[in-house]
């Protein structure tokens, strides 16, 4: 069998992180299937390298623009294929292959207002019903997820849509030495408590409003050391987010970061007091199971799938609620018995997602979507 995946966006975060966790264990698990991975031509080489049985096909266009809907199913005709597996919800209009579609989420839908304009909301509308309906299997990462796309999608067999969890990166878990720890202080000058987040700053992030809860908590006595954190994309893209800063007096306290390599992100994590992920919507939420399993804190949403992901190990707010989220902030931050619970509760929580089990199911998806049983060996160490 040959089985062709989209990997374009090796090099992003969030999709990114799931193509190259699902790619690598797939080399791990399956020495006999042919996986052509479509790629920028500046991965060809790394992609080359991951095993016998895997051929990059380099596909140089963009994502979102008319050139992929013809580029990639005339490369899947002449390599002749028999699975494509598009790991976001385009599916080339002209591509005829039996195919398999992750939907992660369905944001789009959910909330139109933070789109540029009506094209955006009728494109991802046109794009995720095609994918649905021309699909052999839609993947999706949460329960939660799934019920949103039955929901924009009534007409959709709920067999159609197959639940597997996203995990975490392996760079991540481990502990970075105690000098890469100190560099990490002294480069981003960590010198008291801090309130951590990482993520995008999109509007759904719901940033002003944490912004907004810790500025009420530095108004309190006891927290003048208090920092806020912020990783993610360029601020500058949203302005109003640096303007609530502003407003509120806490620009001293505030700081945005960019986005960091992991070995740093993995510093901050095991260094932060608690860290805070208020999002109003969330097709799995990886950045709160990245810090549980670092052992930090968590204080984030009890809305869409993120208590589906955190469980009983974060403390859960409500995220339209300033108060709300302050007050969670503050019951972390002034109980270190409660904070030490959360934190062995949330490492046990982060140990039930792996990567290798998620895409032993990937795996069986692929061979349910072509009527076949795909061989499988026994995963080799990861080094």
């Amino acid at each position: 069998m040959k089985i062709a995946i989209d990997a374009r966006k090796w090099r992003d975060y969030g999709i990114g992180t799931y193509v190259r966790n699902l790619v690598r264990h797939l080399a791990r698990i399956d020495a006999e299937t042919t996986y052509l991975l479509f790629c920028a031509q500046s991965d060809e080489a790394t992609l080359r390298d991951l095993a016998a049985n895997f051929e990059p096909v380099v596909d140089n266009s963009s994502g979102y623009g008319v050139r992929e809907h013809l580029s990639i199913p005339w490369k899947l005709s002449r390599i002749g294929a028999d699975l494509l597996h598009c790991p976001h919800y385009v599916l080339p209009l002209l591509a005829h292959t039996r195919s398999v579609v992750t939907i992660h989420d369905c944001i789009h839908l959910q909330f139109p207002q933070y789109l540029p304009n009506r094209a955006y909301y009728a494109y991802a509308r046109f794009m995720l019903g095609s994918a649905i309906e021309r699909s052999a299997l839609v993947l999706t990462v949460s329960e939660a997820s799934k019920r949103d796309i039955l929901r924009f999608y009534p007409d959709t067999d709920p067999d159609h849509v197959v639940v597997v969890h996203n995990a975490i990166d392996p760079a991540l878990l481990e502990a970075p030495d105690p000098e890469e720890t100190e560099r990490v202080r002294e480069r981003y000058q960590v010198r008291g408590r801090f309130v951590l987040y990482a993520g995008n700053v999109k509007p759904h992030k719901n940033l002003e409003r944490l912004v907004q809860a810790f500025a009420r908590i530095k108004a309190r006595p006891g927290f003048d050391d208090l920092k806020l954190f912020l990783i993610g994309d360029d601020a500058g893209r949203f302005p109003s987010l640096r303007r609530a800063v502003e407003g509120l007096g806490v620009r001293q306290d505030v700081r945005f970061f960019g986005f960091v390599p992991d070995s740093t992100l993995a510093a901050l994590y095991r260094m932060a007091s608690v860290f805070a992920f208020p999002s109003l919507y969330e097709g799995f939420g990886l950045p709160p199971l990245e810090a549980m399993a670092c052992g930090a804190p968590v204080v984030t949403s009890n809305v869409s799938s993120l208590p589906e992901v955190v469980g009983d190990a974060a403390l859960q707010v409500d995220p339209y609620s300033v108060e709300a989220i302050a007050d969670g902030l503050g019951r972390v931050l002034d109980d270190p018995a409660l904070a030490a619970d959360l934190v062995t509760r949330g490492r046990a929580r982060a140990q039930q997602f792996s990567w290798a089990r998620s895409v032993e199911a990937t795996h069986r998806a692929y061979g349910r979507a072509l009527g076949v049983e795909l061989p499988l060996r026994a995963p080799e160490p990861v080094h």
